[in-house]
């Protein structure tokens, strides 16, 4: 966290020179400018120093406790870092509070997608080891959960299964597990041992209606068919079908997953909403959105955004650096995702903080 605090430290310092410029003081619009970005970073950069001069505290308790035989000054060193390193981790919990800007999306509940990749049977047995992952996430969070869509894979697990998840800021917990899933393991047919690769893709969408994003209602078609395939008499007898069409970049977006037109409704406006910001986004040309954007892509297994490595225990995601970037693989698999997601949000809305 301390890396991605230091590059807003110095943007503050050097707007703190800026508010002292002639230049600056002298043109009033920018000097407004200038002093709402100097504020905005304050807090930040306050709470940073606070959390560095606790964690040079608690050192030098720790270096005294190393060195010290008196048993009296050992006490007063164990003391000092039993009482220094609660307040620590309170200014770090504040720091993640400041680190993470409030986005309208983020409470919003969302649509999960997971889908099996490059891979075959190993694959769909992969989307189900996430699939059963992200439940008991969702129950340490207190979320509710319904199975929209389910094809389970002809070994096991899913070709893909679809979710809705509601509750307290589903989309802004779960918006960085977009992406790519790498999986490196033994499979269970495999005779000789060998470690094979495969890959689950996971697409996490806001929940979201026309009023939600930038275009007007006139520009969507809405159609409502009925569904074909399986599912019985009920989806032929039903028009449950929805499809979108954005009138002005032929965009269509449709969904027959559910056999609630409701939540196809829901799934179907979700898929245009990504499709119209990824385009939006591309239009921009912005090296900061391209950062930010999580791509799902094609599901091949050079396209990852984490790999769960079975033999080393280690689930590492790609897109932190350093000690922060590895995770212990028992645990993550068993819904303990707090801390890859925490990390995210930081390293993220730094880099927010940075740019803004």
């Amino acid at each position: 966290m301390l890396d991605k605090l230091q590059p807003i430290r110095e943007k503050y310092l050097h707007l703190e020179e800026l508010l002292s410029d002639p230049g600056t003081v002298g043109d009033m619009e920018r000097f407004k400018k200038v002093n709402k970005e100097y504020k905005k970073l304050q807090p930040i950069v306050q709470s940073h120093a606070q959390y560095e001069k606790l964690l040079s505290d608690i050192e030098s308790a720790r270096r005294m406790l190393a060195a010290e035989t008196d048993p009296e000054m050992r006490e007063m060193a164990r003391d000092e870092i039993d009482g220094l390193q609660p307040q620590l981790d309170a200014v770090e919990q504040e720091l993640i509070a400041l680190l993470t800007p409030k986005d309208p999306e983020d409470e919003k509940d969302c649509i999960m997608e997971i889908r099996s990749g490059t891979g075959g049977d190993e694959a769909a047995l992969f989307a189900g080891d996430l699939y059963r992952m992200y439940l008991k996430y969702f129950q340490t969070q207190g979320w509710q959960v319904e199975v929209v869509d389910e094809n389970e894979g002809t070994a096991g697990g899913f070709a893909k299964v679809i979710l809705e998840v509601s509750g307290e800021n589903v989309y802004g917990k779960l918006k960085y597990e977009s992406g790519t899933h790498r999986v490196q393991r033994v499979p269970e047919t495999e005779a000789k041992g060998r470690v094979h690769t495969s890959a689950a893709t996971v697409a996490v969408m806001p929940e979201m209606d026309i009023e939600d994003i930038d275009i007007r209602k006139e520009d969507i078609r809405t159609d409502t068919f009925r569904a074909s395939g399986a599912g019985g008499q009920h989806v032929n007898k039903t028009e449950s079908g929805v499809r979108f069409t954005h009138i002005p970049t032929g965009m269509v977006a449709e969904s027959t997953e559910s056999r609630s037109q409701h939540k196809n409704r829901d799934i179907a406006m979700g898929r245009l909403v990504q499709q119209i910001k990824a385009m939006q986004e591309q239009q921009q040309a912005s090296a900061m959105a391209s950062q930010r954007k999580s791509l799902v892509g094609s599901g091949d297994r050079s396209e990852k955004i984490r790999t769960y490595n079975w033999p080393q225990n280690r689930v590492t995601d790609h897109r932190l650096e350093g000690d922060n970037k590895n995770f212990n693989l028992d645990k993550v698999i068993e819904g303990e995702l707090e801390g890859i997601i925490e990390n995210l949000t930081i390293a993220d809305n730094a880099a927010k903080a940075i740019v803004d």
